[in-house]
């Protein structure tokens, strides 16, 4: 075991503060991350305010990891120290069920190890990125090309992927048009990955405060759903619609921009239950669907895509200590577009 230094939420809701944590000696098949940079997430913020129900504390969030290989165990294989590499939002999974094989580890029969709030299979609790380094199972770490800098390619570990994995499984591009709901550290990252495989893309936000950056990311098309002409105006054009917004949503009527069996994908995740009605299905073989993260052969995908198209993403870099303020800020919507804490802060 090692001791390194860490932010940690101590209780639920309570202002993340500077500790120490200890991490697993490095494993046979482990390798030992220097942790460069990691994203803050609006998942943090929900897990440590409780939001998605009761959490383990004192909890140290993080699922955009970007950094160096220090050290590898006897028997790796795929990395070696110096490589440049990423964890995302899972460290472990059961790799036995049909899912793991397929390399869907994301949808694990017996539930993903989560890289944070979660209990690893030797029973001690995981942490998260905020740390200074991390003890990770090679076959859950992800190599991040060259052509990419790790402070923008940390937040591709999660919102990347979140975006990504979706726009794929429901062929987004040349020839399709997709709509982006909200333009977030999510939404954002949608529109460039849509725009890359080729789709046609339009951003549907509560107004038009950031059209302009929408249109330089790589959008088409920009409307404010405040505006209820959008939804007359819109009606039946889109094959996918990808929601990346974390609150309920008039779910009828963003269904009704969709055209006949087009998918509307939920990849946000609302604290409170939301409502449909069922008609607002019928009629045009509309699908109203989700999607989670991806698997690790999908993650190193994307980071090989990102980096042939030159995309990362467009982040805010910020000391440890600012961590509690840029919380705030996420929940005002006052970052363009992803918080990412210099580790070498901590």
């Amino acid at each position: 075991m090692t001791t390194v230094a860490a932010y940690a939420a101590p209780a639920a809701k309570a202002p993340l503060e500077r500790t120490e944590i200890e991490r697993r000696a490095v494993g046979e098949f482990d390798v030992l991350i220097d942790i460069k940079f990691a994203g803050i997430c609006h998942s943090d913020i929900h897990q440590v305010r409780e939001g998605w129900g009761k959490a383990s504390f004192p909890m140290v969030p993080g699922h955009e990891i970007a950094g160096i290989v220090t050290e590898v165990g006897s028997g790796v294989t795929k990395y070696a120290v110096g490589d440049r590499v990423g964890v995302g939002c899972m460290v472990d999974s059961c790799r036995e069920c049909d899912n793991c094989k397929a390399g869907l580890q994301q949808y694990c029969d017996r539930g993903p190890t989560w890289t944070y709030n979660d209990t690893g299979r030797d029973g001690t609790p995981t942490y998260g990125g905020y740390s200074e380094n991390v003890v990770v199972d090679e076959n859950y770490v992800v190599r991040i090309p060259e052509g990419l800098s790790l402070d923008v390619a940390a937040p591709l570990l999660c919102a990347g992927i979140t975006t990504y994995s979706p726009l794929k499984h429901w062929n987004a591009g040349p020839g399709k048009k997709v709509a982006v709901v909200g333009l977030g550290g999510l939404g954002h990252m949608g529109v460039k990955i849509a725009h890359a495989l080729g789709a046609e893309v339009t951003v549907l936000s509560q107004s038009l405060r950031k059209k302009d950056d929408g249109l330089k990311l790589g959008a088409d098309h920009y409307y404010a759903t405040s505006d209820p002409q959008t939804f007359e105006d819109l009606k039946g054009t889109f094959d996918l619609i990808l929601n990346t917004v974390s609150a309920p949503l008039d779910f009828s009527a963003f269904l009704s921009l969709l055209r006949t069996d087009g998918a509307m994908v939920n990849v946000g995740l609302p604290e409170e239950p939301v409502q449909i009605t069922l008609q607002s299905l019928f009629g045009n073989r509309r699908s109203l669907s989700s999607s989670g993260i991806g698997g690790i052969p999908e993650t190193q995908e994307m980071l090989d895509f990102c980096a042939e198209h030159g995309l990362g993403a467009e982040i805010e870099l910020i000391a440890a200590s600012e961590i509690n303020d840029a919380y705030e800020r996420v929940l005002a919507s006052d970052v363009r577009y992803r918080f990412v804490i210099d580790t070498a802060t901590i």
